[in-house]
């Protein structure tokens, strides 16, 4: 089990806790998650699934984090889960719009760490909704490929492989204190 946040250059992800239900009712609740999977039920029924949630992570089987700042403000979430042989989904993401820009880079970047380095997985999964054009964008970019879609979304897969030839300007984002990140930096 995590015992720690994970840390980046400027900001950290920690696992959420129950007294993280009204952030994140409040984020999902926004006119920006009307990507993400529609929450109800208010603050008590995000704080039981929270509850249910923890069960999970203790298990091992999911991490759901609060993207915050080093100094602790928090920003956003986002979630590795679904764990298969040699890979894992991620999602859940949400950014608050007032969020400096570093943030979705790094978020992203650190939870790609966490996946492939400290978890072992070859391989990232997830899908976008097609509308979303900003964060369609914004994993291709990244070296994402399109394996699928759908009316709704498209289905991406970003292989250990495809993370470690991300450009330079992205390794950037990430501290160069540690081992994985090292090489990155450099583009190897």
């Amino acid at each position: 089990m995590l015992s720690s946040p994970i840390i980046g250059k400027h900001i950290s992800l920690r696992l959420v806790g129950v007294s993280d239900a009204e952030f994140i009712y409040t984020l999902r609740s926004d006119k920006k998650a009307k990507f993400l999977t529609q929450t109800s039920g208010g603050i008590p029924a995000q704080e039981q699934w929270i509850e249910s949630y923890k069960k999970r992570e203790s298990a091992g089987k999911e991490y759901y984090f609060i993207i915050q700042s080093l100094e602790g403000q928090p920003f956003g979430t986002i979630r590795i889960y679904d764990f298969q042989e040699d890979s894992f989904c991620w999602g859940s993401w949400i950014i608050q719009d007032d969020a400096p820009s570093y943030v979705a880079i790094e978020s992203a970047l650190c939870l790609y760490v966490f996946g492939f380095y400290t978890l072992g997985f070859k391989m990232a999964r997830f899908d976008v909704r097609k509308a979303n054009v900003q964060v369609v964008a914004f994993h291709k970019r990244f070296g994402a490929r399109i394996i699928n879609e759908d009316t709704l979304n498209y289905y991406f897969n970003l292989s250990l492989e495809d993370f470690k030839a991300i450009p330079k300007v992205f390794a950037g984002f990430l501290p160069a204190n540690l081992s994985y990140f090292t090489n990155l930096s450099k583009g190897e």
